[in-house]
C-alpha cells in the first residue's frame, strides 16, 4: 500500500492504486516465471517503499539473479511539454553517486518506463512518488510496482537463485501476526509520517502525530520483551518498519514535523534500528544523501526554498544491546 495524504486537501501528490499488479512465480507456466537474470529492479534510494524492495533482495542474497538501477534523488521534469515532476535518471553514472543511468531502457525517467509497458497508460503522470517498477526484460514490459508484492515475492519465488534460500520473512506459522502487524505499521507509522507532514489544519496534524507516536510507543513495549516484532526472528514488519525509522531523524523529524520524540530517544527502537542496519547488505541499501536531498528538495509546499538541514549524521554502525535476545 502506498503513502497517501492526511486528508482530501493535502498539496502532496497522492499515491493511487498501483496498475500492474502481475506475479513473478516459481510454476515455469507462469507468465512471468522465476528466472535469473530476467527482471531487472528500478528504484529509488530515497523512497522507503523502494528500499524496503532492495533490502529483500540483499537479505535473500539475490544480487546476482535480480539486476536493480536508482534514479536520482531529486524530482525533475519527465518531459520537456508538460510539467509533471517523477523520478528520472541521471545524465550520467557520475552524476549522483549510487544512482545510474538506465542500461536496461534507455529511459530517461521512470515515466518512459510506463511508456514503454503500455502505451495507454496514463496514472504514472499523476504519481511521482511510485518509485519502485519490478521490469521483465524479456518481455519488456512492468511486472508490478506494488512495493509489498515485490517483497513477498523476492522472499518466496527466488529461493532456487537465492544465496539465502532458507531466510523466510512471511513464515507459515507467523503470517497471522505478520499481517496484523503490517497493518498498524503501516496506518501509524509507515504511513503516519506524510500524514503529519502533508497535514494542512492543526486539527489534522495533531490526530495524526498522535497515531504515530501511539505506534511507535507500542513498538517500544514491544521491543522491550523480544528482539523483533513478531518475536526473536526477523520478519517483514521489520524491514517495513526499518525503512521508516532509517529516516526519521534525519527528515521526518523535521520536514515532516514528527519532532515530538526522536528515535534515538527511544532505548528499543533505537538499538532495534542498529540491529537492522547491521545485518549483512542492509547498510548498503541506506543512502542518506538520497533520502534528505529528496525530502527536502522535492516538497516545495513545505520547504519552498529547499534548503537541507545539516545532521545529525547518526552512526547506526556503533553497539547495540540487541543480542540480550538472541
Amino acid at each position: 500500500m502506498a503513502a497517501s495524504s492526511a486528508n482530501e486537501n493535502s498539496d502532496k501528490p497522492r499515491r493511487t492504486v498501483t496498475s500492474f499488479r502481475n506475479f513473478v512465480s516459481q510454476n515455469h507456466d507462469s507468465q512471468f516465471p522465476a528466472e535469473s537474470g530476467r527482471y531487472h529492479l528500478y528504484i529509488s534510494y530515497a523512497c522507503p517503499w523502494a528500499s524496503r524492495c532492495l533490502a529483500v533482495l540483499k537479505l535473500k542474497g539475490l544480487d546476482k539473479a535480480i539486476t536493480f538501477t536508482s534514479v536520482q534523488p531529486l524530482w525533475r521534469k519527465t518531459k520537456e511539454n508538460d510539467e509533471h515532476m517523477g523520478w528520472v535518471f541521471p545524465d550520467s553514472d557520475k552524476e549522483v553517486p549510487g544512482a545510474e543511468r538506465d542500461h536496461i531502457n534507455g529511459a530517461k525517467s521512470v515515466r518512459e518506463l510506463y511508456d514503454i509497458a503500455s502505451l495507454n497508460y496514463t496514472g504514472k503522470y499523476t504519481v511521482p512518488a511510485v518509485a519502485e517498477v519490478l521490469w521483465d526484460k524479456k518481455l519488456k514490459t512492468i511486472v508490478n510496482n506494488e512495493s509489498s508484492e515485490i517483497l513477498r515475492m523476492f522472499s518466496t519465488e527466488f529461493n532456487h537463485f537465492a544465496e539465502n534460500p532458507c531466510l523466510d520473512l512471511y513464515p507459515p506459522n507467523l503470517r497471522s501476526l505478520i499481517n496484523e502487524t503490517n497493518e498498524w505499521v503501516h496506518h501509524g507509522i509507515n504511513n503516519g509520517v506524510y500524514k503529519c507532514g502533508f497535514a494542512t489544519t492543526q486539527t489534522a496534524y495533531d490526530e495524526a502525530v498522535k497515531q504515530l507516536f501511539d505506534a511507535l510507543d507500542k513498538c517500544e513495549e514491544i521491543l522491550e520483551k523480544q528482539r523483533f516484532l513478531c518475536g526473536n526472528t526477523l520478519t517483514e514488519p521489520d524491514i517495513r518498519l526499518f525503512v521508516t525509522l532509517i529516516r526519521f531523524d534525519e527528515a521526518y523529524t523535521l520536514i515532516f514535523k514528527c519532532s515530538k520524540r526522536l528515535i534515538r530517544e527511544y532505548s528499543n527502537l533505537f538499538n532495534y534500528t542498529k540491529d537492522i542496519y547491521q545485518i549483512p547488505g542492509l547498510s548498503s541499501t541506506v543512502k542518506m544523501a538520497h533520502v534528505k536531498q529528496n525530502y527536502y528538495g522535492s516538497f516545495p509546499s513545505i520547504n519552498p526554498l529547499g534548503i537541507v538541514a545539516h545532521g545529525p549524521n547518526i552512526d547506526y554502525s556503533l553497539s547495540h544491546d540487541r543480542h540480550r535476545f538472541s
